[in-house]
Formats: structure tokens, sequence, C-alpha cells
């Protein structure tokens, strides 16, 4: 499963990844979390409020660092 974080590489962009990466791992569940900070292409997805992150080539949450649980809810949605 591949979850893109888009951002600039702010401080809440690099707390995003580190949360999704490590509720992944206690899931046991296998991720690829890619960083997209190119700004031509967080704006390809509409987004112009960063933190965001995109599962599926679909944006799921944006604007601030998401919970644990909305994390574990798309980790669940990718089996």
């Amino acid at each position: 499963m591949q979850i893109k974080v888009l951002g600039a590489g702010c401080a809440n962009c690099r707390t995003t990844v580190d949360l999704i990466a490590t509720v992944a791992a206690e899931a046991g569940k296998p991720v690829e979390v890619v960083k997209v900070e190119d700004m031509r292409q967080i704006v390809g997805y509409g987004v112009m409020a960063t933190p965001a992150v995109v599962v599926g080539e679909k944006v799921v949450h944006k604007g601030s660092v998401p919970s644990r649980a909305q994390v574990l809810g798309w980790l669940q949605q990718g089996e």
C-alpha cells in the first residue's frame, strides 16, 4: 500500500510521515510512505493546506496532522 504525504517539509509534514510509518508498523501493515514536496504536484491534487495525505490517489486529509485513528482507518481500507 502506498500513502503519499504532500507538503513542503514543515514540522507537521515530517510528523505526519513519522506517524503513518509508526502506526503501520504497530499494526503490522506494509506501507510505502512517499513524501511529495514539489508544489506543482501538490497543487495538482487541489491541495492548498498541508500536510495532506493521499491514499489510492484520493486526498483523504489536509491541513493538519491526522489522528492515529484516522491513519489506522486508512490502513484498514487498503486491505
